[in-house]
């Protein structure tokens, strides 16, 4: 059996997340976490996921088997090494990600732009340009998809040349609301598309304040531009400040029903924010200290941390050295440093981050290059 259609089967059977999870990092491999989970003796199964694991549907795997062969279609499971280290550490992190689009942008970093699905117009106006000044800074801008702010950031993103994620409640393959399935083929086309559900799952309340919890679990920060006092927003902020990341909010008019969530963040510590600038300056310490964890979990020598030896030349161990005798002045793709440098695509996507943070490579839809 391949890989990914064990962990279709496994993603079919509902099994708790935790389960899932301990079963794909103690066992060797999806073929063995599926095993495991239809013949382990006093696993904590559900009898409706011990019926699944028993008897899959086969029309059910076939229709999930045609989506992931489509192009730039993949299934991200939690002991691979590609399943990106923000989103590993915080409280309940998906065992299994459904993508669209470009997987290397898990590792890039990121500012969550949320808010209102009824913004005011002006709300509107400044999630999109709030949105092209990080693009142009060379962050990602994730988001949930949603009408209003989320569309919104999204396509001032695109306007920018920038890369943007979209992390949905519903299975890869359906866009909702259903007016927004245009602006999501685009973002699988010219970002990813995230989703924790197997395709063909419908829309429900349950699987949004989920879909949050991996929008700020991806992010570094998150910026809140509108929001009422009931809003998902608040519930992306909040999942934010419990992983430890930093969150944003733009104050409103005193009048607007959907300023009123953003003034309750700013009383509760959020930080106000007024301009895209000050977010990228507050954020700069917190990329840092990323790229500090980062050569920890690559095993970089305590010396090695300023990144430059006193010539002003890169002091880095032999990976990051072959890496960036690797790396020219023409971008180049992950798979050509892979073929230059012999290291794993993992590898050269954690240690790509590092140097992206610190200011030395600049990527450019999937390309990467040292910065002039």
């Amino acid at each position: 059996m391949e890989p990914d259609t064990a962990l279709l089967l496994l993603a079919r059977a509902g099994l708790p997340a935790a389960l899932l999870r301990h079963l794909l990092e103690s066992q060797p491999g999806p073929e063995a976490a599926l095993a495991a989970a239809r013949h382990g003796a006093g696993l904590p199964l559900p009898d409706p996921a011990r019926d699944a694991l028993a008897r899959p549907c086969p029309r059910q795997l076939g229709n999930d088997q045609a989506w992931l062969a489509g192009r730039g279609r993949s299934v991200l499971a939690w002991h691979s090494p590609d399943y990106p280290a923000l989103l590993r550490r915080t409280p309940s992190p998906p065992p299994l990600l459904f993508l669209e689009g470009d997987p290397a942008l898990l590792w890039h970093p990121q500012v969550a732009v949320v808010g209102s699905r009824h913004p005011s117009p002006g709300g509107r106006q400044r999630a999109r340009g709030f949105a092209r000044v990080f693009a142009e800074a060379g962050w990602a801008i994730t988001s949930g998809l949603a009408e209003g702010i989320d569309a919104a950031a999204h396509e001032g993103t695109l306007e920018a040349g920038g890369r943007t994620l979209a992390v949905i409640g519903t299975g890869p393959d359906l866009a909702y609301p259903r007016r927004n399935a245009g602006l999501m083929a685009r973002i699988a086309a010219e970002g990813l598309v995230v989703s924790e559900h197997p395709p063909g799952t419908a829309a429900m309340p349950s699987h949004f304040p989920g879909r949050n919890r991996i929008i700020a679990g991806l992010s570094l920060g998150t910026v809140v531009v509108e929001a009422a006092l009931r809003s998902g927003a608040l519930i992306s902020a909040r999942l934010a400040a419990e992983a430890g990341r930093e969150v944003f909010a733009l104050p409103g008019s005193v009048d607007n029903p959907v300023a009123r969530g953003c003034h309750r963040l700013i009383r509760e510590g959020a930080a106000l924010v007024e301009t895209p600038g000050e977010v990228i300056a507050a954020l700069g310490p917190v990329a840092a200290s990323l790229a500090e964890s980062l050569r920890g979990r690559l095993g970089e020598a305590p010396d090695a941390a300023s990144g430059r030896s006193a010539g002003g030349q890169p002091s880095l161990p032999d990976d990051h050295k072959r890496l960036w005798s690797a790396l020219g002045h023409d971008p180049s793709s992950l798979d050509e440093l892979a073929g230059r440098t012999g290291l794993t695509v993992a590898e050269l996507s954690s240690m790509l981050l590092v140097m992206e943070l610190e200011g030395r490579v600049v990527a450019d839809n999937g390309r990467y290059a040292r910065r002039p």
